[in-house]
C-alpha cells in the first residue's frame, strides 16, 4: 500500500495564496504516483483532516523552510510523534535544482551580475530552517557568482528592508530581491512594495516543486512499510 503524501499548510490568510496550494495539490496528484491528500487551512482544519487520513501517511510541509513562520508553527503543533502508521519529511530546502530555478527566476526578472542580491525569506524560532536558508543563500551566490545577503520579514535580523539599504549604501543602486517563497500570497505584497530593480516570483507554480515534493515522499516512505 503507498502512504498517502498529507500536504501541509497554513492558507487562512489570502485566497490567492490558497488557490496556489490547491492547484499544487492538484499537480502533484495528477502524476498519478502517490494518493494526495490537502490538508490546508487553520490549525484546527489541518489537525483534523491528518488525522482523518486511513493507513499510512507521508507528512509533506507544503513549504520552503524558513519561508512560512505560520506554516512552521502550524506544523509543530500537529503532534505527528504520537500518530502511528505516519512519519514526516522536512520542508524544502537547499535543494541545488530548485535554487539554480531560483536563480533563472532573478535573470528572468531583470537581474543583471553586477546588481546586489538579496534572498528574502520570512524566518522561523528554528535553527535548522535558519541554517537552511543560509545555505540556499551560498548555494545561490555560488550559482549567480555574485554576492548575497540574507532579509527577513519576521523573526530574524537583518530586515529585507535593512538588507537592501546595506548594499545600497555600499554603491549597489541596483538591488534584486530573490522571495524564498513557495507560493504567492500578503507577504508578496510587502515585497513588491519595496524599491528595489527586481523581484522573483514564487518557485511554485514549477515542475521541480512537484519533482522533489515527490522524491521526499519516496524517501521516507520506506519507515512506514
Amino acid at each position: 500500500m503507498v502512504p498517502t503524501m498529507v500536504l501541509v499548510a497554513d492558507d487562512s490568510r489570502d485566497t490567492h495564496r490558497r488557490d496556489a496550494l490547491w492547484g499544487l495539490a492538484e499537480a502533484v496528484a495528477s502524476r498519478g504516483e502517490v494518493p494526495v491528500t490537502p490538508a490546508f487551512g487553520s490549525p484546527d482544519d489541518v489537525a483534523a483532516t491528518v488525522h482523518s487520513v486511513r493507513g499510512p501517511k507521508v507528512v509533506v510541509p507544503a513549504f520552503v523552510a524558513g519561508g512560512d513562520v505560520a506554516s512552521a508553527h502550524l506544523l509543530s503543533r500537529l503532534g505527528l510523534g504520537r500518530m502511528s502508521d505516519s512519519c514526516q519529511t522536512p520542508p524544502l530546502g537547499a535543494v541545488p535544482s530548485i535554487v539554480a530555478d531560483l536563480a533563472g527566476r532573478l535573470a528572468d526578472s531583470g537581474w543583471g551580475p553586477s546588481d546586489g542580491v538579496v534572498l528574502a525569506a520570512d524566518g522561523t524560532t528554528g535553527t535548522e530552517e535558519h541554517q537552511v536558508v543560509m545555505d540556499v543563500a551560498r548555494m545561490l551566490s555560488r550559482r549567480l557568482d555574485s554576492p548575497v545577503q540574507v532579509g527577513y520579514l519576521r523573526t530574524w535580523a537583518p530586515s529585507v528592508v535593512d538588507a537592501v539599504d546595506r548594499l545600497r549604501r555600499h554603491g549597489q543602486d541596483n538591488v534584486a530581491v530573490a522571495a524564498w517563497r513557495l507560493v504567492d500570497g500578503p507577504d508578496f505584497d510587502l515585497l513588491r512594495g519595496l524599491d528595489v530593480t527586481a523581484i522573483t516570483e514564487p518557485l511554485w507554480p514549477s515542475e521541480l516543486v512537484v519533482d522533489t515534493l515527490l522524491a521526499q515522499h519516496r524517501a521516507v516512505r520506506g519507515r512506514l512499510a
